[in-house]
Order: structure tokens, then C-alpha cells, then sequence
């Protein structure tokens, strides 16, 4: 059992348990306060994360960060991970057997940060935290309390990038993670 974060930086950073540390350049644990109130799980890196070693620096990751400057949230606050923590070739979404194969880490984290709240970024974050029987557009917007942690699910930032409309939910979806952050 991993108790710790430099043990968990240890293993994550050797690890061989599936196909996609195969062909990473960097590990991609997670970033941020690691006492944070409110973490966001996304599903994996892409090329950028792959490339600097840190969670939602492309693309997507510079969109989320525009919308949570604009809410007044500091990224730095927060703590940011993801299912798995290589990056799946082409962008694709983790197979089940990846996610299964980092999820005792994604544990790990969730254990050592004990946020109060926990954003899941998307359909893969969705169901691999909360299971296979929740859908995004169902669960969006709503929360869910767990063992102590309110969970709430939105759009994945890539997705706001393919469908602009998705935008204003995911605003919204934001500013209840506020208000439900001063509640605790």
C-alpha cells in the first residue's frame, strides 16, 4: 500500500504495468496543492502532458485554466490528476485494462490529497471513479456523495474545444464546485 508521496512518485515513475509505458516520454502524475479542498480527475495525458510531465498544459488544459481564472480560482489551489498517468497513443481514451492498471495510484492520491470535493473531467473520469452505470450527460451537473467526498462530473475541457455550446455548462458546473467548496 502506498503511503506516501515519494513512494508513490516511485512507483508511478517505474512503472510497467500496461502497454502505454511502452511509449511515454514522462509519467504524468498529477499537479497542484497536495492539501487541496478540490481535486479534478481527467482521464490521461496527451502529447503536451507526455511531453512536460504535468496534467492539462495543452490545449484543453489552457481552456480549463482560462475558465477557472475567470471564476477566480488559482490552479495552484486545486490538485489536478488523471485515471492514467501514460499517455494513451493518438489521444485515445484508456482501455479498461490501462485504467485498471493505474487506478490503485489514482487511490493513492485521492487518499494523500483528501479533498473535500472531487471534479471528474469526462465520460472515462466518470466511470472509473464512480462506475460503468453513470453516463456524462445524465450525470453532469449533479452531485454525488461518496465515502465522505462530494463528486460532481462535467465535460471534459477537450470537449468544450469540439463543441462550444458545452461551454456554458461546464461554467455553471464550476461555479457550483465554488459554492459547494465555501458550504464545506
Amino acid at each position: 500500500m502506498i503511503e506516501t508521496w515519494e513512494q508513490l512518485e516511485a512507483e508511478v515513475s517505474k512503472c510497467k504495468k500496461c502497454k502505454l509505458s511502452e511509449n511515454r516520454t514522462n509519467t504524468v502524475l498529477g499537479v497542484g496543492n497536495r492539501q487541496a479542498d478540490i481535486m479534478f480527475i481527467g482521464e490521461g495525458p496527451g502529447a503536451d502532458e507526455d511531453r512536460e510531465g504535468v496534467p492539462f498544459v495543452g490545449k484543453a488544459g489552457k481552456l480549463m485554466n482560462q475558465a477557472l481564472i475567470g471564476l477566480g480560482i488559482n490552479r495552484d489551489e486545486l490538485y489536478i490528476a488523471n485515471v492514467v498517468k501514460c499517455r494513451p497513443p493518438g489521444n485515445r481514451n484508456p482501455e479498461t485494462d490501462e485504467a485498471n492498471a493505474c487506478i490503485d495510484y489514482l487511490r493513492a492520491q485521492v487518499m494523500l490529497v483528501k479533498p473535500k470535493i472531487i471534479v471528474l473531467l469526462g465520460s472515462v473520469a466518470l466511470k472509473n471513479i464512480l462506475g460503468e452505470e453513470y453516463g456524462i450527460t445524465t450525470s453532469r451537473g449533479k452531485w454525488i456523495e461518496k465515502k465522505g467526498i462530494m463528486y460532481i462530473a462535467t465535460w471534459h475541457p477537450a470537449a468544450l474545444l469540439r463543441d462550444e455550446a458545452k461551454k456554458i455548462d461546464f461554467w455553471n458546473d464550476l461555479k457550483e464546485v465554488i459554492k459547494k467548496g465555501k458550504d464545506l
